[in-house]
């Protein structure tokens, strides 16, 4: 007898339907499995075999065969347990007047006939939902992350025995219902209102957050670099809900959703280790899974002591920051991630950390120097919209009771310019200023003949690039945005110059 059963696999991000077809036939007794299943999915049948058995049912001992369709789609993962379960169930004449074809199944079986939790339910519940499907079955513990779709009846169960009673309609299960709870407050572990000094760095770090720019630190020791850093979240307008949707999809693709958190409501803040590899940095594997760009997708990549990471990674950041987007090819398929990120990077002058600092004595030589900042490669800084200073402060700044600008009136600020942008933008498709293509900018960033003729000074006398010059229009029209103006005022170009300007000072461009 043939029977038919609906499931999801995972491409990336997104979820496209799998039919398990389950035909079983007089033969020697075997359990095929086709349709170009990965290892975990062949070792399935072992689970299978036991799961059905200890659940009080009889496996059949005949010739089984299974097909996940479509054939030519690689099949990874441990979520098609159930709907293989229940497709022999059904062919077995074990699961009568049940029509499984209304539902999709996606679960792990333990052998003795539990339903585990599974990585990756919430894109798949999305790609189920995209194509048709709205009654989904799945473990208890991926309720509340699957039911963050609102448009699908999700139905909890937490045994093999348990799935079966319903379809049978012996037990009746209702909906389950999640409490989508958006949380207004937020209380970060660092406030910039203990950074005693730092004002002009503090206003680098308003503008970056209001227009989603790229910024790097260079400073020597002991200046606050990673402080300011570790403040920076904290800065960072609210997500809205469907950008909260989107990370959260990527981090329980990538199998770091908690089990008590089902949306992740804060924007990640991802500081990798300078021994990270590439494939950890922008994703891949012989699995491949999102990295830490795609990780910091609508938050920040925080890479502190930026010339210590091996230059072949730091290269493999160009193509995410310039298209948004990670692109991993496979002999199976291509898997593309998201990677709207903030990029935050701080770095010392030299291997000794003292180049140009008054109150300390460079003990490096000239090609030490050349050879340390020359780990940090002309395109790659071409593409950071922001270089700032970070000098050691005084005593007196020091020792001052009085408290600086806070996060708080910071973030009013920041809040208040994402809000212009997104009113600005609402029918481009982008969220903020650093996102503008060419087109955009000719219609929202008019400059004047003042504004002209200062951009143009800039660009001869600092030899920029095509693309530092856009980077310098863009940050123009965060600083603008932050001033409440609608127009790009002489003052906004001056400002935004002068954080392009710190390379040609140390890198000698």
């Amino acid at each position: 007898m043939l029977s038919r059963a609906y499931s999801c696999v995972l491409n990336g991000l997104d979820g496209d339907i799998t039919e398990v077809e389950v035909d079983i036939s007089n033969g020697l007794p075997a359990l095929n499995i086709v349709g170009l299943p990965d290892v975990a999915v062949k070792e399935s049948k072992e689970r299978i075999r036991a799961a059905i058995k200890n659940s009080g049912f009889d496996f059949p001992l005949k010739r089984i065969t299974i097909n996940l369709a479509p054939a030519n789609t690689k099949k990874e993962g441990t979520h098609f347990d159930l709907s293989m379960a229940l497709g022999i169930l059904q062919a077995s004449e074990q699961l009568e007047n049940a029509d499984i074809e209304k539902f999709a199944f996606i679960g792990e079986l333990s052998l003795n006939g539990k339903l585990n939790k599974i990585t990756g339910a919430l894109p798949l519940v999305i790609g189920l939902r995209n194509q048709g499907i709205k009654k989904i079955i799945l473990p208890i513990e991926n309720a509340d992350e699957g039911a963050m779709i609102e448009d699908v009846e999700i139905y909890p169960c937490d045994h093999l025995s348990n799935v079966i009673e319903y379809l049978k309609g012996e037990v009746g299960i209702d909906p389950y219902k999640a409490n989508i709870h958006i949380t207004k407050e937020y209380d970060p572990k660092e406030d910039f209102s203990n950074v005693r000094g730092q004002e002009l760095i503090k206003r680098a770090f308003e503008i970056a957050a209001a227009g989603g720019h790229n910024i790097l630190m260079i400073g020597p020791p002991g200046s606050g670099k990673t402080m300011l850093a570790r403040c920076f979240p904290s800065i960072l307008p609210e997500m809205t809900y469907e950008e909260c949707l989107e990370v959260t999809k990527i981090y329980s693709v990538a199998g770091e959703l908690s089990n008590h958190l089902s949306l992740i409501q804060k924007r990640p803040f991802r500081a990798p280790h300078h021994t990270i590899s590439s494939t950890a940095l922008v994703g891949g594997g012989r699995k491949p899974k999102p990295g830490e760009v795609s990780l910091s997708h609508y938050g920040v990549l925080f890479l502190d002591e930026l010339p210590e990471f091996e230059r072949r990674v730091l290269e493999m950041l160009r193509q995410p920051i310039e298209d948004e987007e990670v692109t991993v090819a496979r002999l199976y398929g291509n898997f593309t991630y998201p990677s709207k990120f903030i990029l935050l990077a701080s770095m010392n002058p030299c291997p000794c950390g003292y180049y140009g600092d008054s109150s300390h004595e460079c003990t490096c030589t000239p090609t030490q120097i050349k050879k340390y900042l020359s780990k940090i490669s002309g395109p790659l800084l071409d593409r950071i919209d922001m270089h700032i200073e970070v000098s050691p402060i005084s005593y007196e700044e020091l020792s001052k009771e009085r408290e600086g600008k806070s996060s708080t009136q910071m973030r009013q600020s920041v809040e208040k310019a994402r809000k212009s942008q997104l009113t600005r933008y609402k029918s481009d498709r982008i969220l903020f200023n650093s996102q503008l293509n060419g087109n955009q900018m000719k219609k929202y960033c008019k400059l004047e003949e003042q504004e002209k003729k200062l951009m143009e000074n800039a660009f001869d006398k600092l030899g920029l690039s095509a693309r530092a010059y856009t980077r310098i229009i863009k940050l123009s029209r965060t600083i603008a945005d932050l001033d409440g103006s609608q127009e790009i005022k002489t003052n906004h170009i001056a400002e935004a110059i002068q954080y392009r300007s710190l390379d040609r000072k140390f890198w000698g461009a």
